[in-house]
């Protein structure tokens, strides 16, 4: 078993006014005036855990965590109906990590992040190049309308019974079950919001269940399964906001920054041509494939994590 670095409470939080409303939670953890790095968490809508903290050696990073809109402690929660979604975008969240770059002081800093996190990082590199150091991103999704479409129909040939299930969850859906789910999740009945939810989480889940680890949602709905699945629902109905081959159209804009990319081979959620496509097209940019792993956690993953971040701790 690999060994994360110990836990560690941040030394620094807030809520950061980023406009519409909204205020996303941030935390600063390690040593201040350590490199600064950047971690984006997944979903979307899953925020951030104390367990992320745990990646970075806390006396050569000065690591910054933040909830994404409408998730974690960022509010408004998006598990309350009222919370308006227009301005809960990826280019909002782009705008919002220069914005917290710019409250903390940062001028360049290393940005990683895993599945959408990967989608986000890679982005906000395109768009802002010159303040990124480095990239790590793992379990590589880049939200495009065939990737979404994979997870959440292509994945059912592996599940029947399940896929089944969650096609019956919203019998509207016809062809686009995410937009079906969308629309469910922004339903005034709270009952339908919580059946969509569960059945959605419960998808969610079926795709992970060939790897070892513990179910991410259980037991009775809750405000964080509300927020995920109206967050997710609503980013991959748009399908990010992005154009569909966009994001390895501009790949060459990520030359010159330092890249790792770690993959498993058995991620059923998102498929490895994705990040072998990014990685070609990534001017310089290396590519780590394991045969053992998947979307989740692995030991192998893990190690090349510490193994990357050590080494860019040093640039």
């Amino acid at each position: 078993m690999i060994e994360l670095y110990p836990p560690i409470e941040p030394y620094d939080h807030g809520l950061l006014d980023v406009g519409d409303g909204n205020f996303v939670h941030w935390e600063a953890c390690g040593n201040p005036d350590g490199k600064p790095a950047v971690m984006l968490h997944g979903g979307p809508g899953q925020g951030c855990t104390p367990g992320m903290r745990r990646m970075f050696d806390p006396a050569r990073y000065r690591a910054v965590l933040f909830d994404q809109r409408g998730c974690g402690r960022s509010t408004p929660h998006a598990s309350d109906p009222a919370t308006d979604m227009r301005h809960n975008t990826t280019e909002h969240l782009v705008a919002d990590l220069e914005r917290l770059r710019e409250h903390l002081g940062i001028e360049r800093w290393l940005v990683t992040g895993g599945s959408w996190g990967a989608t986000l990082a890679v982005v906000y590199a395109q768009r802002h190049p010159e303040r990124v150091s480095e990239i790590m991103i793992s379990s590589i999704s880049l939200t495009r309308p065939t990737e979404i479409d994979w997870l959440y129909r292509g994945a059912g040939r592996f599940f029947p019974e399940q896929w089944e299930r969650f096609r019956a969850g919203a019998p509207s859906g016809g062809d686009d079950l995410v937009a079906a789910y969308a629309r469910l999740l922004e339903d005034p009945d709270p009952l339908v919001r919580a059946e969509a939810a569960r059945s959605w989480c419960a998808w969610e889940d079926t795709v992970l269940s060939l790897e070892p680890g513990p179910t991410v949602h259980n037991g009775p709905v809750g405000e964080r399964d509300l927020a995920f699945a109206r967050v997710v629902t609503h980013y991959y109905s748009n399908a990010g906001w992005l154009e569909p081959d966009a994001v390895i159209r501009d790949a060459a804009l990520l030359g010159g920054i330092p890249g790792v990319l770690i993959h498993g081979r058995r991620d059923l959620s998102c498929p490895v041509d994705t990040a072998w496509e990014l990685a070609r097209a990534w001017p310089g940019a290396e590519l780590l494939i394991d045969d053992g792993s998947g979307h989740r956690g692995s030991d192998v993953k893990r190690a090349w994590m510490l193994e990357t971040l050590a080494r860019f701790a040093d640039l």
